[in-house]
């Protein structure tokens, strides 16, 4: 049951004071796309980068997220909903803190995603890591995809459970045709442009 004796408290610090002292916006690059795609190796990738550039920033991973914070899900319709609602409210608290969040998540459904964007509002950045599914089956370093196919792993995505490729993403980035250096440069060059201040 919600509780009703909840009242919001108010920091005197506002976002314009965080990105005068770190020297960027808070934003969140919020990459989805299928397992395999390649999206935790860019955002270590880039979170490195930027770290060394000066940049305050935190990847949150799909995986990791789920030995913590959300140890109590399981992969379902509705327990996927509720692992990215939880997220996205926790990248928009990063976001208010003025952090460069790279949140890694194969966040499959639109609506989802959707929800996500609205607890991070405009500092919210959809990242399409864009590999299909044959590519993406190709690869398969953890063996999921071979467990999927044997009927080990029920509501797979992208096998038993369905992928919504993003419509409007503000950013695709192709890691079929491009190597992890020209997409960690592509990401990096869309930071500079939308959140360095």
């Amino acid at each position: 049951m919600k509780s009703t004796n909840i009242f919001e408290t108010h920091s005197h610090i506002t976002k314009e004071n965080r990105a005068d002292r770190l020297g960027h916006k808070g934003g969140v690059l919020w990459l989805t796309g299928l397992s395999g795609s390649g999206k935790s190796t860019l955002a270590t990738e880039l979170e490195h980068r930027l770290f060394h550039n000066g940049y305050s920033v935190y990847v949150l991973d799909g995986d990791n997220i789920r030995h913590g914070l959300s140890s109590n899900l399981a992969f379902s319709p509705e327990d996927r909903v509720e692992n990215i609602r939880r997220v996205g409210e926790v990248c928009g608290l990063f976001a208010d803190a003025g952090f460069v969040t790279i949140a890694a998540f194969i966040s499959p459904y639109r609506e989802d995603r959707a929800i996500a964007r609205k607890a991070t509002g405009d500092a919210f950045h959809e990242i399409h890591v864009n590999a299909d599914l044959e590519t993406c089956e190709s690869r398969d370093t953890k063996g999921l995809y071979k467990r999927a196919r044997q009927g080990e792993i029920p509501d797979f995505t992208g096998i038993s459970a369905p992928y919504e490729e993003p419509v409007n993403a503000e950013l695709q980035v192709d890691t079929m045709n491009r190597d992890v250096e020209a997409c960690v440069n592509a990401l990096e060059d869309y930071v500079e442009k939308f959140l360095k201040q």
